[in-house]
């Protein structure tokens, strides 16, 4: 066990049962660590924050802040891992809930981002965010027209350099789609989190997440 502050592992017990770090002096709970391990670890394992409160029967606002701290150091983990790396394709997604897809004016709902491969991993990089227009061209009564050829832009010019369909890119798209499904309700401002969590989970198998994420919030 490492003191959650200062990272040492120099380490003694309190008759209180707490233990003290020798390093910074400072006062913790064992029990309090291993309740963050075991969140690590249902996080990891794909539990929502309302499963994960029912499975170790705590408080759900204890579970969701941890679940949202989880998310923002990952997102920065990602992105200070991707610096220096060798790119070797990248192309756009446009995400855009099923429910959402038959109702012109949504288009403006949806996310779009780059997704880029490297030694078997992907770095995605949100791009416009297209609900800034949509009252204009709602107001303007533009949206049929836009629609269309936003649609056309989808199909035929999307930014892309992929060498074969069955690539690294294409695999995350599919996994992608399948774990967003488990969120409902995402509010547009936080999506940004959620897509560095699935990207997360993509890169690296259970027990490395595990590791991972131990190390940057224990």
């Amino acid at each position: 066990m490492k003191c959650p502050y200062c990272k040492s592992k120099v380490l003694y017990k309190l008759n209180s049962g707490q233990l003290k770090c020798s390093t910074c002096k400072r006062k913790f709970s064992p029990k309090r660590v291993q309740r963050d391990k075991d969140i690590i670890e249902l996080f990891c394992l794909d539990f929502t924050a309302k499963e994960a409160t029912k499975e170790l029967n705590l408080n759900y606002i204890t579970i969701k802040k941890r679940y949202d701290d989880f998310r923002k150091l990952i997102a920065q983990y990602l992105e200070d891992n991707y610096i220096g790396k060798e790119i070797v394709e990248y192309d756009e997604y446009i995400y855009l809930e099923k429910s959402k897809k038959k109702v012109v004016e949504n288009i403006f709902d949806a996310q779009n981002f780059l997704t880029f491969s490297f030694d078997d991993k992907v770095f995605n990089l949100p791009m416009t965010d297209f609900s800034q227009y949509k009252k204009e061209f709602l107001d303007d009564g533009l949206d049929k027209a836009y629609f269309k050829e936003f649609s056309k832009n989808m199909m035929l010019n999307k930014i892309a350099k992929i060498q074969k369909l069955d690539n690294t890119i294409t695999k995350f798209w599919l996994f992608f789609e399948k774990q967003i499904l488990k969120y409902k309700g995402i509010k547009r401002e936080n999506f940004f989190y959620y897509l560095k969590e699935i990207e997360f989970k993509f890169n690296y198998v259970l027990q490395e997440q595990i590791a991972i994420l131990q190390d940057l919030y224990m």
